[in-house]
């Protein structure tokens, strides 16, 4: 799964993962649930609606609030973790829901948003 990072990852909600199976992908979203062996996670999007995370190992480190995990989407909608990232919401917190907008923006316009690099040109 390296190459996740070789290229620009698109932003998705919950509902859009059956979409993008298969392919390296950015999802932000609350923390709802951590599974007892800390190498599963459930996330709530802007709409309440839930993701599945698997990650590689376990959990290090406590987690709550807002994280954002880049990933593979495995054929079960599942969210194959490469990385994960807490937001720090101690000054500021962070809007789901207005978050959530903006994606709706992003992919209602792909031809003003790319998430794709074009390599002819």
């Amino acid at each position: 799964m390296t190459g996740v990072y070789e290229s620009p990852k698109p932003r998705i909600n919950a509902s859009m993962l059956a979409q993008y199976i298969g392919r390296p992908v950015s999802f932000v979203g609350r923390l709802e649930k951590v599974h007892p062996s800390g190498k599963a996670l459930t996330l709530s999007d802007g709409e309440g609606k839930s993701a599945s995370v698997e990650l590689n190992d376990p959990l290090d480190e406590e987690l709550s609030g807002i994280v954002e995990v880049i990933g593979m989407v495995s054929n079960k909608g599942t969210l194959m973790a490469v990385s994960y990232a807490p937001y720090r919401e101690d000054t500021i917190s962070f809007d789901l829901e207005l978050y959530n907008e903006g994606l709706k923006v992003l992919h209602d316009f792909p031809q003003r948003y790319p998430f794709e690099v074009s390599l002819s040109g």
